[in-house]
């Protein structure tokens, strides 16, 4: 698995986290376990948006070198 492939599934896991554990804080009352899965999820946010630019990057590059060969 690529690396791209690896953060954006990741990412997305991570993301899925946060929210599970934002809800668990909401629904037990515990403010520390709402802020850490807001933190979880804006990290996999970031993790798996940081995948796209990656694929988004190599197609582009494979694009130009298809134009150029």
């Amino acid at each position: 698995m690529q690396p791209r492939t690896k953060n954006i599934a990741k990412g997305a896991a991570r993301e899925l986290k946060g929210r599970f554990n934002e809800a668990a804080g909401k629904l037990t009352g515990k403010p520390s376990l709402k802020v850490k899965g807001r933190i979880q999820k804006a990290a996999g946010r970031a993790q798996r948006k940081l995948g796209e630019a990656q694929r988004d990057l190599d197609k582009e590059r494979e694009r130009e070198e298809s134009l150029e060969g």
